[in-house]
Formats: structure tokens, C-alpha cells, sequence
């Protein structure tokens, strides 16, 4: 097909409304599915972990879904063109390393539990006043995160339709309000296999291309930069801390995330749960590399695609793609994209049921628990679409951020509450507070070493300082 931009101009106008239209009939199919998994909602169970009865394929493609939208294909690809693989040691490769540690080491303790959150570990192994600081906690920690996720469908919908971005924002958010709502983790885990199929056919049809268009991996290769693709960092102290905190920001910081722990607890038992976070670090440390491919031979094929390298594949797509791959890209990608923000929408609408109206009320029925947590989806996606007007954000850093404020305040009495028997009450609380409150210090003063890394010492400092002192402490689970 003719490049969009040798195109006439009613040719180019007829695209575009041919494109929406199948963009819209795309989006459209998710509002389908969420009224089909509605009808699987009978209890708040149903509604937060699809019942726990989903089987390997959904419970891998749902956890592999859980970052894959527009950090893996537009985050991503825009630092590593720009800065090699260092650049993107975080994402994906903390992001995979992450979903192996969650098999490993808490996927299979947890699921024995049969816990919804992980504000409700907290409640069993430290007590109520753990619960209660480690759901405020929470909640918060995800806003900025959903707010990235609506500007970058916002965007990339601006640039397909040239409609204003806001109401491509406001439009997409309406969307994946009604459709988290009505079917919740069924509607999120049948869309994210859909998704992950068709953006997975998209990515290698366009590898494809580009790589017939370049000369090689070895073309590539020699068109970098010297140092392009190093792997470890230059022998200094300083670059060697913050080479392990892009390691330890989602490889760690993510383990404690409510939107990970409801994808893994969905599965149908043990065994899957394990498997199937096994099998999405699997994925994602390889299907990742298809959007860093092609940002790369992209960005060699066409220089002048636009200055902002977070749209550098969109961009590329609109231009060289013929319609059927336009289509199937761009539908894929905005679907995927509001698939990871229903996702981080639901994390803290259930913490909120589950650990902050329930803490208040603890004798609520299921179905005003179910009522209030859907609610509570319609109240945090209004609350996130107005920040989209009041924030610029770098979609890569957002996700960083998000990972690093549940690394210093959840992830040490997580781990310790599970492996550790001398973890009690007042070394939670301690490692909580004193872990949020050094790291936020930190980036006010701006540490010359990453602040998350202090944040950790204090939160680590905090929970062996409390196993020294007597504490009323909780069977372990």
C-alpha cells in the first residue's frame, strides 16, 4: 500500500475515517465481553478473581498482561533507542524477573490463604492496624499509573483521528469504566488473551517488514552507538547502585502490587498459579523484545518520524502500514492499553472494599461489597481522567514511580511476614512508615544515589529494629 504520507488528501481522509471506524468497532467488542462476563458475577469472589477458576492459558495471558501496553510498546522502545540496554534493564527486564519471583516465592503461600488482597495478608500475619496503613498506602500509588495509561490512549487516538485528546481520553476511560464493572477479572482476563493474540500477530508482522527492510541484525547492529548494547554497568559504584535499583524497581517493587496479585490468584489452584507466572515472565522477556526491534530498525529506517520516540512506532505504523495492519495495530495496542487500566483501576477499587469500607464495616453483605467495589471503579477512573489534565507524564518513569512506592513501604514486611519468623507488628509498621517517609525525603533532597534505594534500607532497618523490641504478633499463616 502507498505510504499515508504520498497519499491525496481525500485518500488520506477516507483512511482515517475507515480506520476509526474499525478502531471504534474494536473498542466497542470490549463493552460485548464485559456484558458476556457479567453474566459470570454472582459475588465479589467472582467479580475480583474471576471466581478463582481461570485455567493456565487465561491465568498466564492475564499476568503477562499486566504491564504489557504502552510501557512494553511505546515506554520502552523510546528509552532504549535512546539509551541502549541499560536503558531498559527496568522494563523488561525487571518486569520478567518479577513475574519468575512471584512464582517462586509468593504466588503458591499466598493462593493458600485465599485471600483477596494483600492488605488482607497483612490484616492475618501483623493485624488490623497493618491492614488499615498498608490499604492507604496502596490506593494512591496507582493513580498517576492509570492517568499515564488514559493520556497514552488519548494520544495515540489524537493521532490516528486528530480528534482532541481529551475526549479520546474521556471517550477510552467511559469504556473501560463500564466494561471492568460490569464483568471485572473475567471481562480483564477473556479481553487480555483476545488482545494478547492479535498485538502479538501485529508486532511480528511488523518485525517482519522492517527486518526485509534493513540489512539484517547485523545492519542494526552497526548503525549504533558504541556501548549500545552493554549489559552491565561501567565499573563505578554509582552506576553499579542504580544499575541493581532499575533491577530491583518492578523486579521487587511490583511483587507487593494488588493489580499482579489479582491476575496470579485468579488461577484455578496452586500448580496453575505457579505455572502461569512462570510462563508470563516467559513471554514477556521475549515477546518484549519485538517492540524494542522494531523501535530500533525504525528509528534507522525513518529519522524524521517526530521528536517524541514514545510514538515512534504508532507513528511508523500510520505511515508505512497498509489499513489491514493499521487496523489490527492500532486496535490491538489501544485494547491492550485499556486492558492494563482496568487492571490497575480494579487493584485499588477491591483494596478499597475490601480493607478500607470493610475495616469500617465489618458485617457488610457481599452484595453491597460487590456494589462498593464497582463504585469505587467508577469514582477512581473520573478521579484519574481529571489528573490527565493537570500532568505530564513520561510513561516509563510513571511505572517506575508506582513500582518504587510499594518497594519501600510493602515489600520487606511481605517477604519477611513470609519467610521470616521473627517479623511481628511493630517491625511492619515501622518498616511501612519509615520506608515511605525516608524515600519521599529522599527525592525532595535529591539523593545523589537513587532515593528508592534508601527508602529500602529504612523500610529493611525498620522491620529488624521492631523483631528487637516485644510486639503482639500473629501466628504466621
Amino acid at each position: 500500500m502507498t505510504p499515508a504520507f504520498l497519499l491525496d488528501l481525500d485518500e488520506y481522509k477516507l483512511i482515517r475515517r475507515m480506520l476509526l471506524l474499525f478502531i471504534a468497532l474494536y473498542l466497542l467488542s470490549n463493552l460485548a465481553i464485559g456484558a458476556w462476563a457479567a453474566r459470570k458475577v454472582s459475588s465479589s469472589q467472582d467479580f475480583v478473581l474471576a471466581g478463582r477458576r481461570l485455567p493456565l492459558a487465561l491465568a498466564a495471558s492475564a499476568t503477562f498482561a499486566t504491564w504489557f501496553g504502552s510501557e512494553t510498546i511505546m515506554g520502552a522502545p523510546a528509552i532504549f533507542v535512546d539509551k541502549g540496554v541499560l536503558g531498559i534493564i527496568e522494563e523488561p527486564f525487571g518486569s520478567a524477573l518479577c513475574l519468575f519471583l512471584v512464582g517462586a516465592f509468593y504466588a503458591r503461600p499466598l493462593y493458600k490463604l485465599g485471600i483477596t488482597t494483600f492488605s488482607d495478608y497483612f490484616s492475618l500475619r501483623f493485624g488490623r492496624s497493618a491492614e488499615f496503613i498498608s490499604a492507604v498506602l496502596v490506593i494512591p500509588s496507582y493513580f498517576s499509573w492509570i492517568a499515564a495509561q488514559f493520556i497514552a490512549i488519548g494520544i495515540v487516538l489524537n493521532l490516528v483521528t486528530g480528534l482532541p485528546v481529551f475526549w479520546c481520553i474521556a471517550s477510552s476511560a467511559t469504556i473501560v469504566m463500564i466494561y471492568t464493572m460490569m464483568g471485572g477479572m473475567w471481562s480483564l482476563s477473556i479481553t487480555d488473551f483476545v488482545h494478547n493474540i492479535i498485538i502479538i500477530i501485529a508486532l511480528v508482522i511488523i518485525a517482519v517488514i522492517l527486518y526485509n527492510q534493513t540489512d539484517g541484525l547485523s545492519g542494526i547492529v552497526q548503525n549504533t552507538k558504541p556501548g549500545f548494547f552493554r549489559f552491565l554497568p561501567p565499573p563505578t559504584l554509582k552506576d553499579s547502585v542504580e544499575w541493581v535499583a532499575a533491577w530491583i524497581t518492578i523486579g521487587l517493587g511490583s511483587i507487593p502490587q494488588q493489580d499482579i496479585f489479582q491476575r496470579v490468584m485468579s488461577a484455578k489452584n496452586e500448580q496453575t498459579t505457579v505455572r502461569a507466572s512462570y510462563l508470563a515472565s516467559f513471554l514477556y522477556i521475549t515477546i518484549a523484545m519485538l517492540p524494542l526491534f522494531i523501535g530500533l530498525a525504525g528509528k534507522q529506517l525513518y529519522p524524521n518520524l517526530g521528536q517524541d520516540n514514545q510514538m515512534l512506532i504508532p507513528n511508523m505504523v500510520l505511515r508505512q502500514g497498509s489499513m489491514p495492519l493499521q487496523i489490527l495495530f492500532f486496535g490491538a495496542l489501544l485494547s491492550a492499553i485499556l486492558s492494563v487500566s482496568s487492571g490497575a483501576i480494579l487493584a485499588p477499587a477491591t483494596v478499597f472494599g475490601e480493607n478500607i469500607f470493610r475495616f469500617f464495616r465489618p458485617d457488610i453483605s457481599d452484595k453491597t461489597l460487590l456494589l462498593t467495589i464497582r463504585l469505587a471503579v467508577a469514582v477512581i477512573t473520573v478521579i484519574c481522567v481529571w489528573m490527565t489534565a493537570a500532568r505530564d507524564v513520561n510513561i516509563f518513569d510513571l511505572v517506575g514511580e508506582s513500582s518504587a512506592f510499594s518497594l519501600v513501604s510493602l515489600f520487606v514486611p511481605l517477604t519477611a511476614g513470609l519467610y521470616w519468623k521473627r517479623a511481628n507488628t511493630l517491625g511492619c509498621l515501622l518498616s511501612m512508615i519509615g520506608g515511605i517517609g525516608v524515600w519521599l525525603i529522599c527525592l525532595m533532597i535529591e539523593t545523589e544515589y537513587p532515593a528508592l534505594v534508601y527508602g529500602l534500607l529504612a523500610s529493611t532497618a525498620g522491620m529488624i529494629t521492631g523483631a528487637v523490641f516485644p510486639s503482639k504478633n500473629h501466628e504466621k499463616p
